[in-house]
């Protein structure tokens, strides 16, 4: 199969605004994304809506496109990205542009999900660590079926457990937090970006639960890796600490 990665990037972030050319360990944060899906695949590119993001790319050697500021999601600029830079992709991997230390193991798990012909859409679940992370809303938590397919996410703790106190919850299930990184079957990519947002979508404001309330099949990799993502000058601080850390073992 043929695997292209786009990695989603724009200027103009509410809580950090120019966010992919801040500075983590002397390289732009989309440097630093890029760098690392580039270790796993060949095909890589920068998909954003703005010149200076654009010019930082080329100036590191990274390949870009240029994409309307319009859409409402990384997913369709990746689709608009994918139709200009044109050629016949299999799978399109789509990593977020505020995750620079993204692992190599996680683009390959999510990328093997496509060796069972049912995956129409991949993407990754970590197991919780402890109860005060499962009940955090930001962190959506992911039901699987048997197969590893999604059944559900949710912003809440789900699944209830009936007759345990809540602290002993991770002891009687393996609640599981979901990743953002995706990855769509060519076809499908298309596909999903011309539906409507739906119902489960606005109510707990999860792009996926669109794809899985039409029908789509999602499957969930598993990794064991925690990576730190950047939202706010304070997560790049954080990050900077996490570099440095990194860098010295």
């Amino acid at each position: 199969m043929k695997f292209i990665a786009i990695i989603p990037a724009r200027y103009a972030s509410t809580r950090f605004p120019g966010k992919p050319l801040a500075t983590l360990g002397g390289k732009s944060v989309i440097q630093r994304v890029y760098e690392q899906v580039s270790t796993v695949l060949d095909d890589v590119y920068v998909a954003t809506d703005d010149q200076r993001i654009f010019q930082a790319v080329e100036a590191f050697g990274g390949r870009a496109v240029m994409t309307s500021p319009n859409h409402k999601s990384g997913t369709d600029r990746i689709q608009e990205a994918i139709t200009k830079i044109g050629g016949r992709w299999d799978v399109v991997v789509n990593v977020q542009g505020d995750e620079p230390f993204i692992q190599a193991s996680q683009i390959k798990t999510v990328c093997e999900c496509f060796e069972d012909p049912e995956t129409q859409i991949a993407t990754l679940g970590k197991p919780f660590d402890n109860m005060d992370a499962v009940g955090n809303p930001n962190s959506p938590k992911i039901v699987v079926d048997n197969r590893h397919y999604a059944m559900y996410f949710s912003r809440s703790i789900i699944p209830f457990v009936r007759g345990q106190e809540k602290e002993s919850w991770l002891q009687s299930y393996p609640f599981l937090k979901h990743l953002g990184l995706y990855a769509y079957r060519a076809d499908v990519l298309a596909e999903i970006t011309r539906l409507p947002q739906s119902s489960l979508e606005l109510a707990e404001s999860l792009e996926q639960l669109r794809w899985l309330q039409n029908g789509y099949r999602i499957k969930v990799g598993l990794t064991d890796v925690e990576t730190v993502g950047i939202d706010t000058p304070e997560d790049l601080a954080r990050a900077e600490e996490f570099f440095r850390r990194d860098t010295k073992q």
